[in-house]
């Protein structure tokens, strides 16, 4: 007698085992769309700092070439026009040097590379109240005129503003005189300034904020309570791309300088006096 158990399996229709394998699919789709959706975001995220950067790096050179171009002009020639322009008392330098109601205005003007990047006849002061004294041309950088920007591609344009650094305490007194020679001779005084090179992309965005023009803030952020009025401040408050190149200069005749070496060495002003 046979003790063989069947069992019997429960049958598997077509039509189960074709819902089975639509499943899997749809899975693998899902999957598929998902790798597909972080490639595409990872390639997205990679654009945006490539063209970050690429914005970054054409800012700072424009504001870097405003500087640059400003040292220059200053210690070049002394009979170079533009040296003269620099220097006049219509100026930046000039003005802030000889006028003095000037110790808290800011001497504005667009900066011009493709031809004489300062034009004494395009310049702007302006007050601590924001109002431009009479008599100054328009300094500020317009968006609309073609020739205030810095290459005929119409991207970038540079705004420099011009003012005398701050009175600081911790100023070694008499600093700012020329050993050797007349202190009340203007040309014996060394004046430090404060130079703000604003480089921005318009055709990101407008560059007014309420209809007020950002070009025409102050670039001063120690005289105002909020970021946003300043240039800078308000460049970002209205998205355009900007970026601010600080730089302080000392200005002085180096010509009435009075050559000093130490005692015994040569010849010439005697910086150690002898012990007896």
């Amino acid at each position: 007698m046979s003790n063989i158990q069947q069992n019997q399996y429960p049958k598997v229709s077509v039509a189960t085992q074709q819902g089975a394998v639509l499943i899997v699919v749809l899975l693998f789709l899902v999957l598929i769309i998902l790798a597909g959706v972080i490639a595409v975001r990872q390639s997205t995220t990679d654009l945006r700092l490539a063209t970050s950067d690429q914005i970054n790096a054409l800012l700072l050179q424009s504001a870097d070439n405003a500087n640059q171009s400003i040292e220059q002009s200053m210690n070049g020639s002394s009979d170079a026009e533009i040296y003269n322009d620099m220097i006049s008392r219509s100026g930046p330098f000039g003005y802030l040097m000889l006028d003095t109601n000037s110790i808290n205005h800011e001497y504005v003007f667009c900066f011009r590379p493709r031809g004489r990047f300062f034009d004494i006849n395009k310049a702007s002061i302006m007050t601590p109240t924001g109002t431009v004294v009479s008599g100054s041309g328009s300094g500020y950088c317009d968006t609309t005129k073609p020739g205030d920007y810095v290459s005929a591609r119409n991207a970038s344009m540079t705004q420099v503003n011009v003012s005398l650094s701050p009175p600081n305490k911790n100023t070694e007194l008499f600093s700012s005189y020329t050993i050797g020679q007349d202190s009340g001779e203007i040309s014996s005084q060394a004046f430090m300034f404060d130079i703000y090179s604003t480089a921005v992309l318009p055709a990101y965005a407008d560059t007014k904020v309420d209809d007020e023009d950002c070009f025409k803030k102050t670039s001063k952020g120690y005289e105002v309570t909020n970021s946003e009025d300043t240039i800078g401040g308000c460049m970002a408050k209205a998205g355009v791309p900007s970026t601010v190149l600080y730089e302080q200069a000392n200005v002085e005749n180096q010509s009435l300088r009075t050559k000093c070496v130490d005692f015994a060495k040569g010849t010439g002003k005697l910086c150690i006096l002898p012990s007896s």
